[in-house]
C-alpha cells in the first residue's frame, strides 16, 4: 500500500513538472535582452574621413565580456582587431577593441556579443564606413543571441529549479511551522524537491556555457565553456547553491531524526492525531534552517534583475524575501494538499489554521516586495502597457488576483474547520457532569477517567463538529455529526487548495518568463537615449537602423533586411538596405522597394528609388520634408513572382 502511494506521489510530481514544461514550450518566447546598446563610437552607419583607432560600445548597464566580444571585419570579411576586447578603464558598461593602423576605405562590420549584468547574453552587429560605403562580404549572423535548443533546455532547467526550491523550502517550513500529526506523506515531497534542485543546478552549470556563447547542446561538455562558466558570477552562484544543498541534506537528515526521537511521528505516538500539537522546532533548528533558506534565495538574487540597475542592495534583499515568500506559500500549498489527500491521519484544524496565518504573512511580503520590484522594473506608468515587461507584469498581477481569490476560499474553509473544533472544549465538561449525575459509581468509573487530564482540554476527532441541541444529551450522536462536518470541510478545503496550486503554477511560469524580459525602465531609457542622440544639435551625423524579418513562403525565401537611414532628420537622407539570408550572410535579391508615408500630415508615399549598389541597395537623395513618425514600407522581391512587403515606423528628427 505504501509503495502504491509513493508511486502516486511520484506520478503527481512528474505531472506537475510536465505542466511546467508544456507551459514553457507552449507560451514562452526567447528571453529579451536586459542590457541594450546606448551608444557606439563610430556610430552606426556613419561615414568617417579617417580610420578610427578603436571601436567603443556603451551599454545601459555593466556587461561581461570575453576576448572576442567585439569582432571588427573588413569589407573582405577579414578580422582587423589589433588586440582583445577590454573594458574602458573605470567603466564596466563600456567596452572597446583597438584596430590596426592600415585600414582601407570601405564598409566595416562590427559583430558583438556580451553578457548583461543579470546574466543574459545579448548580441548584434552594426556597420560604419571609411571614405565611402562599399560592398562587403562580411557575414552578419541573423540568428538570436541564444541558440534555440540551448535556450529551451536552459529555460526548462530554470523553471524546474524555481519549482524545486518552492517545494523544498515550502514543505520544510510547513512541517516545522504547522506541525502536522504525521510527516510521513511529506517526506517524499522534501526529497523530491532536494533532488530536483540538485539535478537542475548541475544541468544549469553545463548549459550555462552554450547558453552564453550561443552554441548548441553539442558543446555541453566543452571544457573551455565549463571553465568560463565556473569563473563567472552566474557560475559562482550555481556552485554556491550546490554547496548549500549539501548543508541542506545534513540539516534535513538531522531534523528528521530529531522528529522521530521526539515522538512526533505517526498517529500512535506523541499528541493525539486530532490535536496537531507536534513538537515545536528548537531555536537552533529555526536559525540553521532560516540561514540555509536565505542563502539559497541569495543564489538567485546575485544573478537576476536585482544584481543590476538602481538600488542593488535593497533590490537583492527584496528579491530574496519575494522568493522565500513565494516558496513558503506555493510549496506549503503543495504540502497542505498532500497532507489532506494522502495522510492516514486526518489533518487537524489547528495545523490548517497555522498554515492559513503563515500564508497570509507570505502574501503580505509578496505584495510589498512585488510593488517595489514593479516600480524598480517599470519606473513610469508609460512602461506598464508600452513595454513587454509591463504587459507580462500585468498578466502576473491578474494571475495573482485569481490566486488570492482561491486563497480566500481556502481561508474561509479553514475558519470553518477551526470553528468546528472549538465547541468540543465547552462540551466535554457538560458530558462529564451528566455522567456523574447519573449515578454515584459512575464518577469513579472508566468514563470519568477518560475525561481527566490534559486530553480533556483538547478537541478529539469525534468532537470536530458541534451537535444539535436535540442531541446534546446524547453523546453517541456527536461522532457521526463531527465526522460528517469535518469530512465535508476537508473536501471543500482540498478543492480550494487544488485550485490555488494550479493557479500558483501559472504564476510561477509567468514569474520565470518575467525574469527573462528586459525591464521596462531599461527599455524606455534605451529608447530615450537613442532619441536624444538623434535630436542632438550639432552632434554630427547619426543614423536610424531598422532590422526587419521577412518570409515570402518559399524554400530559402526568408531572412532579414537591415535598413540604415542617415542622418534620420528632416531633409536629404542616405539609405542603405542590406539583405541577410537564412545562413546569416549577405544575400542578393532582384529588387528592393522602399517608401515613406506620414499619415498625420497626409504626405506620401514617397518612393526612396533604391538602386543596386553591389552588395546592398541604396540611395543618397531621399528627401523627407517634415519631422514625425513615418511609416516605412519595404518590399523584397526574391524572384520574378515571389515578393513580400513589411512596414515599420521610424522617427524623423527636426
Amino acid at each position: 500500500m505504501g509503495r502504491v502511494r509513493r508511486t502516486q506521489r511520484a506520478a503527481a510530481l512528474v505531472a506537475l513538472l510536465g505542466t511546467l514544461v508544456l507551459l514553457l514550450l507552449g507560451g514562452a518566447t526567447p528571453a529579451s535582452a536586459h542590457s541594450a546598446v546606448r551608444d557606439t563610437d563610430p556610430r552606426e552607419g556613419s561615414v568617417l574621413k579617417t580610420a578610427p583607432r578603436e571601436v567603443t560600445m556603451t551599454f545601459t548597464e555593466s556587461v561581461g565580456i570575453t576576448d572576442d566580444s567585439l569582432r571588427v571585419l573588413s569589407p573582405e570579411n577579414r578580422r582587423v582587431n589589433a588586440g582583445d576586447t577590454e573594458h574602458v578603464s573605470g567603466s564596466s558598461d563600456k567596452v572597446r577593441v583597438r584596430l590596426r593602423d592600415d585600414l582601407p576605405d570601405g564598409t566595416f562590420t562590427v559583430a558583438w556579443r556580451v553578457v548583461s549584468a543579470d546574466s543574459h547574453p545579448i548580441s548584434g552587429a552594426f556597420t560604419f564606413s571609411i571614405g565611402e560605403p562599399s560592398a562587403t562580404t562580411a557575414t552578419i549572423s541573423a540568428e538570436p543571441a541564444v541558440n534555440p535548443a540551448s535556450g529551451a533546455l536552459y529555460d526548462i532547467a530554470r523553471y524546474a529549479a524555481y519549482a524545486a526550491v518552492a517545494l523544498l523550502i515550502g514543505v520544510a517550513v510547513f512541517v516545522l511551522a504547522c506541525r502536522p500529526p504525521s510527516t510521513q506523506p511529506l517526506r517524499g515531497l522534501v526529497r523530491a524537491g532536494w533532488w530536483a534542485l540538485l539535478g537542475t543546478t548541475v544541468v544549469l552549470v553545463f548549459l550555462r556555457g552554450p547558453y552564453e556563447r550561443g552554441t548548441g547542446p553539442s558543446t555541453l561538455l566543452d571544457p573551455a565553456l565549463i571553465e568560463n562558466t565556473l569563473t563567472s558570477r552566474p557560475g559562482w552562484a550555481l556552485l554556491a547553491r550546490l554547496l548549500l544543498l549539501a548543508g541542506v541534506a545534513v540539516f534535513l537528515v538531522r531534523t528528521e531524526a530529531a522528529l522521530r526521537r521526539s515522538g512526533a511521528e505517526g498517529p500512535g505516538s506523541g499528541p493525539g492525531p486530532g490535536q496537531g500539537q507536534g513538537t515545536a522546532p528548537t531555536p537552533v533548528v529555526l536559525a540553521v534552517g532560516g540561514f540555509l533558506a536565505v542563502a539559497l534565495a541569495g543564489t538567485w538574487a546575485v544573478a537576476e534583475h536585482a544584481s543590476a540597475g538602481i538600488q542593488v542592495p535593497l533590490a537583492m534583499t527584496s528579491t530574496m524575501l519575494h522568493l522565500l515568500a513565494m516558496a513558503v506559500w506555493l510549496g506549503g500549498l503543495g504540502a497542505l494538499l498532500t497532507a489532506l489527500h494522502r495522510s492516514e491521519v486526518p489533518l487537524p484544524a489547528a495545523s490548517v489554521h497555522r498554515f492559513s496565518r503563515l500564508a497570509f504573512t507570505s502574501v503580505t511580503v509578496l505584495v510589498l516586495t512585488g510593488v517595489y520590484q514593479s516600480w524598480r522594473g517599470l519606473g513610469s506608468l508609460e512602461a506598464v502597457f508600452g513595454t513587454s515587461y509591463g504587459r507580462i507584469l500585468v498578466a502576473k498581477v491578474c494571475a495573482v488576483v485569481l490566486l488570492l481569490a482561491a486563497a480566500a476560499f481556502s481561508r474561509r474553509w479553514t475558519a470553518r474547520l477551526t470553528e468546528v473544533a472549538r465547541p468540543s472544549k465547552a462540551r466535554v465538561p457538560e458530558m462529564a457532569v451528566s455522567v456523574s449525575v447519573s449515578g454515584p459509581g459512575s464518577a469513579s468509573g472508566p468514563a470519568s477517567d477518560s475525561t481527566s487530564g490534559p486530553e480533556a482540554d483538547a478537541p478529539s476527532p469525534s468532537s470536530s463538529s458541534p451537535s444539535s441541541p436535540s442531541s446534546s444529551s446524547l453523546p453517541s450522536s456527536s461522532p457521526a455529526s463531527g465526522a460528517e462536518g469535518g469530512g465535508a470541510g476537508h473536501r471543500a478545503l482540498r478543492r480550494s487548495v487544488l485550485a490555488e496550486v494550479v493557479v500558483g503554477v501559472a504564476v510561477l511560469v509567468i514569474t520565470t518568463v518575467l525574469t527573462g524580459t528586459q525591464p521596462g525602465r531599461a527599455e524606455l531609457e534605451t529608447a530615450a537615449a537613442a532619441e536624444s542622440t538623434a535630436n542632438a544639435a550639432g552632434g554630427g551625423p547619426t543614423a536610424s537602423t531598422t532590422l526587419i524579418p521577412f518570409d515570402v513562403g518559399t524554400p530559402g525565401g526568408h531572412g532579414k533586411v537591415q535598413i540604415v537611414l542617415e542622418p534620420g532628420r528632416v531633409g536629404e537622407n542616405t539609405v542603405e538596405a542590406v539583405v541577410i539570408g537564412p545562413d546569416g550572410g549577405i544575400a542578393t535579391v532582384p529588387e528592393i522597394k522602399l517608401s515613406f508615408t506620414l499619415k498625420a500630415q497626409k504626405i506620401g508615399p514617397i518612393d526612396a528609388r533604391l538602386t543596386d549598389q553591389g552588395g546592398y541597395w541604396g540611395t543618397r537623395s531621399l528627401n523627407l520634408p517634415l519631422a514625425g513618425t513615418w511609416t516605412m514600407k519595404v518590399t523584397i522581391r526574391t524572384s520574378d513572382i515571389d515578393q513580400v512587403s513589411e512596414t515599420r515606423r521610424v522617427k524623423i528628427a527636426p
